[in-house]
């Protein structure tokens, strides 16, 4: 029985991102590799379970880089990617009672998020996270991981039973700003 598959992969910078005029084939194919195959491959390999037993869900973890402003090439399109996957995965496993939901983590306190800008911008951690906390409405801090896993929960749960092929931004309202 398989009841949840939770994609959550991602790495950018220290894969080797960068803007489109500097982006290395290699990093290109590895930031892909990671943040989209791996995400095809497994829900490729649940499906038949989840199909099987007529019920499942499947959260993917994309990024409000997908539809921001945002220096990273790779990263930005294997997001946007995710997104337009979900909606796809949806639309095909719905008859089968598999629900397909996709969360887009805005600006988040994480070692990834962090630690990839202190050293892409030369600055310190407190800078960074100064920096990114006052671009968030809700609170003026940056989320946390637990924001993120607290709306795979919802996801998953009884609650949602009737949402699927949805992205759910969890960004403390910083998406309102963008446009």
């Amino acid at each position: 029985r398989l009841d949840i598959l939770h994609n959550n992969v991602g790495i950018s910078v220290a894969g080797g991102d960068a803007e489109i005029s500097k982006i290395e084939g290699d990093a290109f194919d590895r930031i892909m590799a990671i943040n989209l195959k791996s995400m095809v491959l497994a829900i490729k390999h649940a499906l038949p379970v989840m199909r099987g037993q007529q019920s499942g869900n499947i959260v993917n973890i994309s990024s409000t880089a997908a539809h921001e402003d945002y220096p990273w090439v790779t990263y930005k399109a294997s997001k946007a990617a995710a997104k337009a996957m979900t909606e796809q995965v949806a639309l095909q496993n719905a008859p089968h009672g598999i629900r397909v939901n996709c969360i887009q983590p805005g600006l988040m306190n994480t070692p990834m998020a962090v630690d990839a800008r202190m050293d892409a911008w030369d600055m310190t951690r407190e800078e960074v996270v100064a920096m990114r906390d006052a671009k968030v409405p809700l609170g003026g801090k940056m989320g946390t991981a637990w924001d993120v896993a607290n709306a795979a929960l919802f996801l998953v749960s009884d609650e949602a039973r009737f949402i699927t092929g949805v992205t759910l931004m969890v960004d403390g309202g910083a998406h309102c700003r963008i446009g």
